[in-house]
């Protein structure tokens, strides 16, 4: 394992790849299209531009392109949320607190998913075909997107805005804690140094059917426990703070000192984390675009948001 973890660090390095990366984001995404209904895939066809034929699993790294666009560079914080705790002491996430003015991947899977359910409701009324509204396509392109982001522990940590200004070595590589987590120990864990984006690799396969057997040491039931589209927000910081608890639990719990993090054993006992924290948000979005389409959640409820940072309530009142 140490050595497969090695070797794979090395020929990723070499590749040049760096941040969950653009193809693990794919990968995501075509694994959540294993659970869609075919009404889901029928509706989010015409929702999306005809350049990703019906595809949430070719969509779902747009968001972090048009991040780094003139056009969408108000969007780049909503990616994360910069929590203000002191991992491995204490970790959470308070919404008040730590979702600034401009939005955070909280606020944005709230906002989001209410334009994408009265972009669903067109498509249902003949009003929405062939990803016309650019708006509608956005909007399931950035749910895709963020409920894989707010799986990674670090899109829900403060800390050196999220490991980036951490320095580390993973396979005698000087980088960043932040792109250990969005992709290399992805890629060690997999033995592989990217995965092709054109279809589910076999990897990814292989959560999809341990998802489907229920096959890991957290019933899957508790990923989807929150999962309610008519409480985006509520159910989007249930999964912040599901991520952020990683922060204590594994991702700070050690000194690093220049520590190779491909062979000194965190690798390996993080392989387990990124395979239950993709897994997570594989079953979520499945789930969440299933519910939206079936109209499976409650159509009375008013979402309403304050994205301003507030310290009235302070952290025991900050929801």
């Amino acid at each position: 394992m140490l050595v497969r973890s090695a070797i794979a660090a090395s020929a990723l390095m070499a590749s040049g790849v760096t941040a969950w990366n653009k193809d693990v984001h794919q990968q995501i995404g075509y694994s959540a299209e294993q659970l869609l209904t075919p009404a889901t895939k029928s509706i989010l066809h015409h929702i999306l531009e005809p350049k990703y034929n019906g595809s949430i699993g070719l969509a779902a790294s747009w968001a972090d392109d048009y991040a780094h666009t003139t056009e969408g560079a108000f969007s780049y914080q909503w990616h994360w949320i910069d929590s203000a705790d002191n991992p491995p002491y204490y970790c959470n996430v308070y919404y008040n607190r730590d979702c600034t003015k401009g939005g955070c991947v909280v606020s944005a899977i709230a906002n989001q998913t209410q334009i994408l359910k009265s972009c669903i409701s067109k498509v249902k009324k003949g009003e929405l075909v062939h990803g016309e509204d650019l708006q509608c396509s956005y909007a399931l392109k950035w749910v895709a997107h963020f409920l894989g982001d707010i799986a990674q522990p670090l899109h829900a940590s403060g800390v050196a805005a999220g490991g980036n200004g951490l320095d580390v070595v993973f396979g005698n590589h000087s980088t960043e804690l932040h792109a250990v987590w969005d992709g290399w120990i992805v890629y060690a864990d997999a033995n592989v140094t990217s995965f092709p984006n054109t279809t589910i690799q076999p990897f990814f396969k292989d959560l999809v059917s341990r998802i489907h057997k229920d096959d890991f040491s957290i019933p899957t039931a508790e990923w989807i426990a929150c999962s309610d589209p008519s409480t985006p927000l509520e159910c989007a910081l249930s999964w912040a703070r599901d991520s952020n608890a990683l922060t204590c639990d594994y991702v700070y719990s050690q000194a690093f000192n220049g520590t190779n993090l491909a062979t000194s054993g965190y690798a390996t006992g993080a392989y387990p984390i990124v395979e239950v924290q993709m897994s997570k948000a594989i079953l979520r979005l499945g789930t969440w675009l299933n519910k939206l389409v079936a109209g499976n959640y409650d159509h009375g409820r008013n979402v309403v948001l304050q994205t301003n940072p507030s310290w009235l309530l302070g952290p025991d009142g900050g929801e």
